[in-house]
């Protein structure tokens, strides 16, 4: 991952599992959920600020597909429609010809990772979702292979997913040495850790798997697959953002976050920027540290963008599908 910050950046390492801190971990559902509303509701941006902003959103997205019907051509367009999310006439209302827009990256299975790089050359990361993913139930020996196998075939971005298993009985150990495996697995590329937030019942064992992650060297802890019930909320983004700035408090390590599943409006993508803002700072408002997947949220950018130019919607057929 790229670091446009300018700042030196020093990649999360394993520093340890510390059960003490994580015995300590209790999280206030109820006052969780009122800050979470608040942000949510309560700030707002209009006009030229909220288009500056759907502009940054576009740079933040993991533009994704992970469907059973992937095809190497959808792929290919994806990979296209990243390296130019917004349509040309856009492009030149806004004034961006010189910003060089592309999405954070491009998300695919590990079988479709030779087709996107046919596209991108490197100009764009590629994240492989791996370790069984969505269910991540397949043996150790095999999710560490995949991920070999993706970073081989060219995935600067590792999106695992972890065994919820070790979250719902309490064995943090197993969480802590399952992540360290795949942290070293990846060598280079980056690591994300998928939570599947869905899963764990409460906020607290999503306070303490975000920790268990973190100590074992995540880059990213990310809430879901997209594949879960529940996928990303906002009071769960509000839990993993803090554990993420006491983390840092901590250990001086910026880790990145990143939503997914069910982020599909404009609205929702100026909701998560501002749980970011609010929490963590405009510094994680980037890129290196700060990622949306999803597959249908360009299109609603792309078409607020255009009623902010023309003063009229589009239908959404008139806006490229991957």
């Amino acid at each position: 991952m790229s670091n446009p910050s300018g700042k030196d950046f020093k990649r999360n390492e394993a520093i340890g599992l510390d059960l003490g801190w994580l015995n300590h971990i209790h999280v206030n559902k109820a006052a969780a959920e009122r800050r979470a509303a608040s942000l949510a509701n309560r700030r707002t941006v209009k006009k030229e600020y909220q288009a500056a902003w759907l502009v940054k959103a576009i740079e933040l997205i993991d533009l994704t597909t992970l469907s059973g019907d992937d095809t190497p051509g959808r792929v290919e367009r994806l990979c296209m429609k990243a390296m130019r999310p917004l349509r040309t006439d856009l492009v030149e209302a806004l004034g961006l010809q010189e910003r060089n827009l592309k999405t954070g990256a491009v998300c695919v299975y590990h079988e479709m990772i030779r087709h996107a790089d046919k596209v991108l050359r490197g100009r764009l990361p590629i994240a492989a979702v791996s370790t069984g993913f969505p269910a991540g139930l397949t043996s150790m020996e095999t999710k560490v292979r995949e991920i070999e196998l993706s970073v081989a075939d060219g995935a600067q971005e590792i999106d695992i997913v972890i065994t919820r298993q070790h979250v719902l009985t309490g064995n943090w150990q197993a969480l802590y040495d399952e992540m360290l495996a795949y942290r070293q697995a990846c060598g280079e590329a980056h690591v994300k850790a998928i939570l599947a937030t869905g899963d764990l019942v409460t906020l607290e064992n999503v306070a303490r798997a975000s920790w268990v992650c973190m100590m074992a060297g995540a880059d990213f802890i990310k809430t879901s697959t997209g594949k879960e019930g529940v996928n990303a909320t906002i009071p769960v983004s509000l839990v993993m953002v803090r554990a993420i700035r006491e983390y840092y408090e901590r250990t001086g390590f910026q880790i990145g976050y990143k939503p997914a599943g069910g982020v599909s409006t404009a609205k929702a993508a100026l909701q998560y920027m501002t749980v970011m803002k609010e929490e963590l700072g405009n510094e994680w408002l980037e890129p290196h540290l700060f990622r949306i997947g999803a597959s249908s949220l360009l299109t609603d950018i792309e078409r607020q963008l255009e009623h902010y130019v023309t003063g009229n919607y589009s239908a959404v057929h008139r806006h490229a599908q991957p």
